[in-house]
């Protein structure tokens, strides 16, 4: 018992602090199966290298800001037949983010775009790729405070930083001049260097109402644009897709 306590107390000098917990189990696991030492280490190690790589996706996880978890695996992709799931795969390997593309989801409100848009971050962040998250309402009342106390330059870094940015719910509320101006700066700084994911209830001939200057709706979609992938979602809310198998509502007709 001596010696197990001396190994224990080393590895979490070691910083091994997995290993320690796990020791006595593993060592009783070993003795049962009769494992060489070799084996008997490596599952050691193995435990403490799953446990950090879990706490390690928890705290990735929070600081991208997620308002929750969605994997693709969860998607329904038969009740969404306008979907290239093909495409969605493809768009899971992060390759997109290496070559510093955007991804556009277009539809009408509760068709998953929010999900699918969440599902991606979540495998990005599963990569170890960082991650930002925020309704273009919140970043740019974030940006507009920081744009008032001076320190816009070093607020922005927020969003430019990560390796994919996130903007969700782009066309719920118009932006004024300030707001569309520093969403303009945002796609600028970011066009060619980050990936954004964007998700939107409003066409691209919409945007200039939505922006209030056409002008400047039209220079921030030229950059958005320009390496994208454009998914348009046709189809019933998915929130509602219970409702919609019992017949007890009737969804109406949505375009984007």
């Amino acid at each position: 018992m001596i010696e197990f306590e001396k190994a224990r107390v080393r590895l979490e000098e070691l910083g091994l602090l997995n290993a320690a917990i796990y020791l006595d189990a593993l060592l009783e696991k070993a003795q049962r199966e009769n494992s060489t030492y070799i084996d008997f280490l490596n599952g050691l190690l193995e435990a403490e290298v799953v446990e950090r790589q879990r706490r390690n996706m928890e705290v990735r996880t929070k600081l991208a800001r997620l308002p929750y978890r969605k994997t693709l695996e969860e998607f329904d992709f038969t009740f969404q037949p306008s979907i290239d799931e093909k495409l969605i795969k493809e768009l899971a390997t992060m390759a997109f983010i290496c070559r510093a593309e955007n991804v556009i989801f277009l539809g009408p409100p509760g068709v998953g775009k929010t999900h699918l848009a969440i599902g991606l971050a979540i495998e990005a962040l599963s990569q170890g790729i960082s991650v930002y998250f925020s309704s273009l309402t919140r970043l740019i009342e974030d940006l507009k405070k920081a744009y008032e106390e001076n320190r816009l330059e070093k607020r922005m870094r927020i969003y430019t930083r990560p390796k994919l940015l996130v903007i969700d719910e782009v066309g719920y509320l118009p932006l004024d001049g300030l707001g569309a101006n520093l969403f303009f700066q945002l796609v600028s700084a970011r066009y060619e260097k980050g990936s954004i994911i964007l998700t939107s209830n409003k066409g691209f001939g919409e945007w200039g109402e939505l922006m209030g200057d056409p002008v400047l709706a039209t220079a921030v979609l030229d950059r958005l644009l320009h390496h994208a992938h454009i998914i348009n979602i046709r189809g019933n809310s998915y929130r509602l897709k219970d409702r919609l198998k019992t017949g007890l509502y009737a969804s109406p007709r949505n375009s984007v």
